[in-house]
This record gives C-alpha cells, structure tokens and sequence, in this order.
C-alpha cells in the first residue's frame, strides 16, 4: 500500500464532474478519482477548515465514532471494478479493528475531519495512477548530472 493525501479538487473536463486528485507523499504518483457535488463540497470544506452552523454527514460519523471511543485508523482504497473504486474504513475499538465498506469520497472526507492517513492498494497504485511529468523529467536530470559528474577515482576502495 502507497500513502496518499489529497493534492487538490477540480472538474473533469469531459464530464464535467467533480474530481479529487490524491498525490503520493513523493509527489510522483497522482490519482484522480471521480466523485459527487456533495462529496466534493464535504472535501472542500475539511482541507479548508470552515466552520459549518449544523454538522454535515462526515461530522456526524465523526462525532459518532469519538462518542463510541473508536478510531479512523486509516482508509484503503483497495479496488476498482467498471470504472468505480472501492475503499474502506479502518476503524479501531475496544482493541480490535473493523472494516467498513465505504465509497473513497466519503471515506476521504471523513480520514480529513479526522486527520487518518489514506492509502492506495499496489495494484491501484500501478494501475490507475498517473505519473508526474515534472517530477520524471527532474529526477532524470539529476541522475544524467550524476552519471555525467562522475570521476575513476569514485570506484575505488
């Protein structure tokens, strides 16, 4: 599994729906996920930190949790079938841990309000991430620098 944290929100530009783009902690891997208006509007809130008058779903299921003195370990974006990811909650109580089946947009909002670590399985990682070009070209450049700097005397003993 790969950690990753919400990069940014935006539009799909073909079908002008709301997407949430994970980034990994390298800053190499992208992967943009669509989801709903609502959800969207559930992120936007929690990576700004606004205050709501009336607490919103994700803030319920927040406060339920602490009440019940669990915890949001992490989620797990852990499949993809027809288009459509799978995720889950990561919950700790009284010693032992549960899954939840959960969509990544909710379990997003919530691992924000709670501050719990998002993952991406391997396969997700190698299959649906995008690649960052500028980070590629970068580190190609600081590799042909390295290759191109180097002297004998750095192979011997």
């Amino acid at each position: 599994m790969r950690q990753m944290k919400v990069d940014k929100l935006g539009i799909d530009l073909l079908t002008h729906d709301p997407v949430v783009i994970l980034k990994d902690l390298e800053g190499k891997r992208y992967l943009p996920i669509l989801i709903g208006p609502f959800e969207a509007t559930a992120i936007a809130l929690a990576l700004e930190g606004t205050p709501v008058p009336r607490p919103l779903s994700h803030d319920l299921m927040r406060a339920m949790l602490e009440s019940l003195q669990a915890r949001l370990e992490h989620i797990v974006i852990h499949d993809i079938k027809d288009s459509t990811f799978f995720a889950k909650l990561i919950v700790r109580t009284n010693g032992s841990t549960q899954e939840i089946d959960a969509r990544p947009s909710d379990g997003i909002a919530l691992a924000l309000r709670m501050q719990a670590p998002i993952y991406v399985s391997d396969r997700i990682v190698l299959e649906e991430t995008v690649a960052d070009k500028k980070s590629e070209q970068e580190e190609t450049a600081r590799f042909k620098r390295f290759i191109e700097e180097l002297k004998p005397s750095d192979f011997k003993e």
